[in-house]
């Protein structure tokens, strides 16, 4: 009860005559450089999630909150 091949075919003649292999051209086109950006913005979040091994600074001094001062 699945789409078979025959189905496919007819779907995907249909979608040539309907748009013409010109613009499936652009369209497919688009889509290869949306997933590529897609990935590279993956790839960059995972390397800033990476821990860096810097030293960190402590920086000394008072820490007050604003629930204790009086306006």
């Amino acid at each position: 009860m699945g789409i078979g091949i025959k189905e496919l075919l007819v779907i995907l003649v249909i979608v040539i005559v309907v748009f013409g292999t010109k613009k499936l051209r652009n369209i497919g086109a688009d889509l290869g450089g949306a997933i590529k950006s897609f990935r590279s913005a993956v790839k960059e979040g995972e390397d800033d999630k990476k821990p860096v091994d810097t030293e960190e600074e402590t920086i000394e001094g008072e820490v007050t909150s604003k629930k204790n001062e009086k306006i």
